[in-house]
């Protein structure tokens, strides 16, 4: 077999992005603009939502969120031991304290009968993970913080407002995906995308936050929160204050820097007319791989099913019978074949940052299971059907 060289996850940049690109750069706004302001209507758009939030990125997305709801020193808030480290370091960085919880026996996804549990009165959100562009069961989620809804004590007029746990979804990998009817943006109180170099969509870094229409939030008056916040607290942003007179601003709060340009809004817009079809197109890959590695022992996430689509972001799939060691080397010869593989995810009390902070994944037994025989294959629109049949072809000859 000739050996090819497949590559993990690079974007998927075409002339159209290039053109706009340009046209960015030549108009005289690189930094947040007019671009960023019509991206920002086409996503609330795309998703069926009142506003979104363009910024720096998903991890932002997330902070800004704990920050604008008031969310700090004496809280908790709950995320998954199965995730990457932002989906936690905010909770941490705001200065509440970081409370995980194990997946669901065989399943990426947080076990949604520990969560009742882990919920007590100091707990002011939680942060469910949907892992490689499956949504979570949202429904399940509400359900549990319903029946908490008694033990919740509000701090501020926006958690007033909600009256319970706000659900702030990681949606990192999961824009364009749906679970009953709802597209991913509209299931959780608040939804955090990225759209950094690996994702599906992408704006080289970037992300952005929606909330749902339907919990009584004055949309302009939280859409100026995430402005304020992420531009030093400023009350003018640059496109306000180039106006005619207009070069007086104040500083309202202490914010941070965290907004999007327009250059990089320039390569979401392109991306963004293009979308329907990537995702079309990873799913043709995602189910000629489901075809090709049937009968071979292993076992991969369900990215479609009768009432959820998958964004289709990652394919994750676990090798039965395996330890971390086996893994790896099997990893190594894929690379030795030309194809870059990867792991998602070590689960956060396996990394020194955690257990510093005092979390031992023999806690966390379920995550560990799913850890120690995963291993991701490439997933990317650049991949031809003759490259996932060498990657299908390749691992199950590795695995005999």
């Amino acid at each position: 077999m000739l050996k090819k060289n497949i590559p993990f996850s690079p974007p998927d940049i075409t002339d159209e992005e290039i053109g706009e690109v340009v046209r960015a750069l030549k108009s005289g706004w690189i930094t947040t603009g007019p671009r960023t302001k019509l991206f920002e209507e086409r996503i609330a758009e795309y998703i069926g939502v009142n506003k979104a939030v363009c910024l720096n990125s998903a991890t932002d997305a997330l902070e800004l969120t704990l920050r604008i709801l008031g969310i700090g020193p004496g809280d908790e808030v709950i995320t998954s031991a199965y995730t990457y480290t932002a989906s936690a370091s905010v909770i941490h960085h705001v200065g509440a304290k970081i409370v995980l919880v194990d997946v669901a026996p065989d399943s990426f996804e947080m076990d949604y009968s520990k969560l009742a549990d882990a919920i007590t009165e100091k707990t002011k959100a939680i942060i469910p993970v949907d892992i490689a562009g499956k949504m979570c069961d949202y429904d399940s989620i509400y359900k549990v913080v319903e029946s908490k809804r008694p033990l919740f004590k509000a701090r501020g007029k926006l958690q007033e407002l909600i009256g319970r746990v706000s659900v702030i979804a990681d949606a990192a990998h999961s824009f364009g995906a749906e679970r009953k009817g709802l597209k991913s943006g509209k299931a959780a109180d608040f939804t955090c995308f990225s759209f950094h170099a690996v994702k599906n969509l992408t704006t080289a870094e970037g992300g952005a936050v929606v909330w749902r229409n339907d919990l009584g939030i004055d949309d302009d008056w939280l859409y100026k929160q995430y402005m304020l916040y992420s531009l030093h607290g400023q009350n003018k942003d640059a496109l306000a204050k180039t106006r005619a007179g207009s070069w007086e601003y104040d500083i309202v709060c202490l914010g941070y820097k965290c907004n999007m340009t327009d250059v990089l809004a320039s390569i979401g817009l392109m991306q963004l007319n293009r979308y329907e079809g990537l995702l079309k197109r990873r799913r043709q890959i995602i189910e000629h791989y489901d075809r090709l590695l049937e009968g071979a022992g292993f076992v991969s996430l369900q990215h479609y099913g009768a009432d959820f689509v998958s964004s289709g972001h990652l394919y994750l799939l676990r090798i039965p019978g395996i330890g971390e060691e086996e893994r790896n080397d099997i990893i190594a010869k894929m690379a030795e074949a030309g194809i870059n593989c990867n792991v998602h995810y070590k689960p956060l009390p396996m990394l020194t940052a955690y257990k510093n902070l005092g979390f031992d994944i023999k806690d966390y037994q379920n995550a560990y299971r799913q850890y120690v025989n995963e291993i991701t294959l490439p997933l990317h629109t650049l991949l031809s059907d003759e490259d996932v049949a060498y990657v299908s072809d390749t691992l199950v000859r590795i695995c005999r």
